[in-house]
């Protein structure tokens, strides 16, 4: 399921998002329920959405959550639509925006580390991953997290229109591989069989069917018939700095897989940064 940000009228949701209205009063007298407000009421959507996912989200879960109705709610956030944009932005006030060791000798390691926490934050959560690119929040923790890419990327000493298209490459790039990691995790959930079993079960059903799986394929066979794949080496870590664990050998097969792909693929990409550095005049 895919959900577009920054639907309906713009004005009431980009003055949530940078908090340019003054919130607006409780109504009621004082009781034993804590007061309501923008950050509460986005909290609870976050919280329901880690744990149940984007499909459990409605104004009337979220005010449940917080012992409210969901009427209550639209005295603070107009509505759904809204509330997505204020949770999509809230979370990337999580991500790092500072990574002092960047410089332009040393901007390999900081962009590898960005990588990563970005990868990570997504796994936190997965249904940011549902809220559409083509139409960004716009909101400041957003606008953050793509500064500090840009300044990374600054730092490599590349021209200003080959680092907006990295920008254009580095985000889908992680995104991708945090979206296998997030179905890797739900696969089994959702299917009932783990992915020893969907393997073993397809792999023996499709030799049976395709006998000259082989024949009509050659380069997909070819590629498995080489042999285990040999581990991209990794840069040397400054001394200060341990090298990467490697992936914990109890999480499923699919998200180590994806996680080796990220690490190999994002390995390539900076010795691509590495060559284009290297052809400048």
């Amino acid at each position: 399921m895919v959900v577009f940000a920054g639907q309906g009228d713009p004005h009431r949701p980009l003055s949530l998002l940078w908090r340019a209205d003054a919130p607006p009063p409780t109504r009621g007298a004082p009781g034993p329920k804590p007061r309501l407000s923008v950050d509460a009421i986005v909290a609870a959507a976050v919280a329901l959405a880690d744990e149940e996912g984007m499909a459990a989200l409605s104004m009337r879960a979220v005010g449940d959550r917080l012992g409210r109705t969901a009427m209550a709610l639209y005295t603070y956030v107009p509505g759904k639509s809204e509330l997505l944009d204020l949770m999509y932005d809230a979370v990337h006030a999580e991500l790092p925006t500072a990574y002092p060791e960047s410089t332009p000798d040393n901007w390999r390691t900081p962009l590898t580390t960005w990588a990563g926490d970005v990868l990570e934050f997504y796994a936190r959560h997965p249904w940011v991953l549902q809220v559409s690119q083509a139409r960004p929040v716009l909101g400041p923790h957003e606008y953050a997290g793509l500064d500090t890419l840009i300044t990374l990327l600054r730092a490599t000493g590349l021209e200003a229109g080959v680092v907006r298209r990295l920008v254009g490459t580095l985000f889908p790039f992680v995104r991708g591989s945090a979206q296998t990691v997030a179905d890797a995790r739900l696969a089994a959930t959702a299917t009932g069989s783990s992915d020893a079993e969907w393997w073993a079960a397809r792999s023996a059903a499709l030799t049976e069917l395709v006998p000259d799986f082989a024949e009509r394929f050659p380069a997909v066979s070819g590629l498995e018939a080489e042999g285990p794949v040999e581990p991209y080496p990794d840069p040397a870590p400054p001394p200060d700095q341990a090298p990467a664990p490697a992936p914990d050998a109890g999480m499923p097969y699919l998200e180590r897989e994806a996680r080796e792909t990220f690490r190999v693929g994002l390995g390539v990409l900076l010795d691509g940064i590495e060559a284009a550095r290297a052809r400048r005049p």
